[in-house]
């Protein structure tokens, strides 16, 4: 990786990627169980699986125990002209199902909390990794998005820096009077924009979304990481991320493509003020309509919303009463 001098920025070069597998015909998917015809990664049918990214981002080369979290935190912000280091970390593959087309939001209930205990182990394990400073599971869906393989699937990555999004939530919790996550849950709460609030979770649009399809999901106590919720937590979270999903899919008479993240702490700083935080964004502004990432956005970083935030929450509203579970 290599880093960009006028922003401070750690850009992965990973050019191997190039040839990964792209849009197989579903006899050859390399997700789904192993058959005559299909030799896949996976040997045998399963429930949820986890393995680790034939084409990664990063790694697998880990760091060096030596070094200490915060010396090398330090060392990554330094701004030096010509700086590489090697591109530490992991990049996993979490198959939701052996089946070949669908998302988390198909899944049955039982499928989607055996995928969070999944999220919950692989964050444990791979926050102990000497080197990776952020962990954090996703899910990439529809062509649009960029999706190269349909079988429904995530992935996991492990930074071995703090990311960019990350950094900047954590300038401003330090320039924040106050628990920044629980007055925004506060707030929210108190708001027009909630679309779910259960015992343990509260899922709401964002005061200043940025894009014309995005929920935000807050627990309603501080939790720095999947890892770290209870199992009745974990419980009502499979239920509402997946009414989430198939509301954002019931806005549209055909799936929507989105791109759903978990935020959590960085794994060596910020643990009692980054609070687990799950996005859900989509560039679909209209049936027929993407929002592309234009001059203002791609050039300057600089968003101009499409869609009020309270009238997207109002749509997303609708279309949860038209959710089946």
């Amino acid at each position: 990786m290599r880093q960009d001098v006028l922003t401070g920025e750690w850009i992965s070069i990973a050019a191997a990627r190039q040839k990964r597998a792209f849009l197989p015909p579903a006899e050859l998917d390399p997700l789904a169980p192993q058959s005559a015809t299909n030799p896949s990664e996976v040997p045998s049918r399963y429930d949820v699986a986890v393995f680790e990214n034939k084409s990664p981002s990063f790694g697998p080369e880990i760091g060096d125990e030596a070094t200490a979290p915060q010396d090398a935190l330090a060392s990554l912000a330094r701004i030096q002209w010509g700086r590489r280091r090697p591109s530490i970390g992991r990049c996993e593959v979490v198959c939701f199902s052996p089946d070949t087309t669908g998302s988390f939001a198909s899944q049955s209930l039982t499928r989607a909390r055996t995928i969070i205990e999944a999220w919950a182990d692989r964050v444990t394990a791979l926050s102990a990794l000497p080197g990776v400073q952020q962990v954090v599971p996703f899910e990439n869906r529809g062509e649009a998005i960029g999706v190269t393989l349909h079988h429904p699937h995530g992935q996991i990555y492990s930074y071995p820096y703090v990311t960019p999004k990350t950094s900047a939530l954590l300038r401003s919790i330090d320039n924040y009077d106050g628990d920044l996550f629980a007055d925004i849950l506060a707030r929210e709460q108190s708001g027009d924009r909630v679309l779910l609030r259960g015992e343990h979770f509260t899922a709401f649009v964002p005061f200043a979304a940025r894009w014309p399809i995005e929920i935000h999901m807050l627990p309603h106590r501080h939790v720095p990481d999947i890892a770290g919720l209870t199992a009745d937590e974990r419980d009502e979270l499979a239920v509402l991320y997946r009414r989430l999903l198939r509301a954002v899919d019931a806005l549209y008479d055909t799936p929507t493509p989105y791109i759903s993240a978990w935020h959590q702490a960085p794994v060596h700083t910020h643990r009692d003020s980054v609070r687990l935080m799950l996005q859900i964004t989509s560039i679909r502004r209209g049936a027929d309509r993407l929002k592309y990432l234009a001059g203002s956005e791609s050039a300057m970083g600089a968003f101009i919303g499409d869609i009020p935030p309270e009238t997207q929450a109002e749509n997303l509203r609708r279309a949860l009463t038209e959710v089946t579970d």
